[in-house]
């Protein structure tokens, strides 16, 4: 498995490839909150100043894709809190290449590169709704900081937060 920073000419496929890792969430959002994720997870995060987009690997496939955000980037929409620390987000795996620790291996990617960089923690957000990745998060070692929780269509839908001290 090589971990590698994405070209741009792979930026493209990343779209569509997140996009089909999360479509497992559909049904259990309403459409309002579908659209919000399918709009994120379709933004240009790569041409943002700062942001590493690292893919996964293996045998010249792609099955995996993360973005590290740099400390001080903007926040969320929904929130108005200041990001202070590195933030991993739009984790992804190809849904046929699951289970074979490859999420695991790109968010412990991020967290090398933060701590070369001496960095206090990283964070991160992810929804209420994504029980395999909130237990993946927990089993490494992050811890919630309900805090900085936030609703973006304030429907009772929370983005959760966590952070891993480094």
């Amino acid at each position: 498995m090589l971990i590698r920073e994405a070209k741009k000419n792979e930026f493209f496929l990343l779209k569509k490839q997140r996009l089909a890792s999360y479509k497992i969430y559909k049904e259990k959002l309403s459409s309002k909150q579908w659209a919000m994720l399918e709009t994120h997870l379709s933004s240009d995060i790569n041409h943002q100043p700062g942001v590493e987009v690292f893919v996964a690997e293996m045998d010249r496939q792609i099955v995996g894709s993360v973005a590290l955000f740099p400390a001080d980037s903007k926040s969320y929409a929904g929130t108005s809190q200041a990001i202070e620390c590195p933030e991993i987000r739009m984790l992804a795996v190809n849904p046929d290449f699951r289970s074979h620790g490859i999420g695991k291996l790109l968010v412990e990617h991020c967290i090398d590169i933060s701590k070369i960089r001496k960095q206090k923690f990283i964070g991160l957000y992810t929804g209420c709704f994504m029980k395999h990745a909130i237990a993946l998060y927990e089993k490494m070692g992050f811890e919630r900081i309900s805090s900085l929780d936030f609703s973006p269509l304030d429907d009772g839908v929370f983005v959760k937060a966590f952070r891993f001290y480094l």
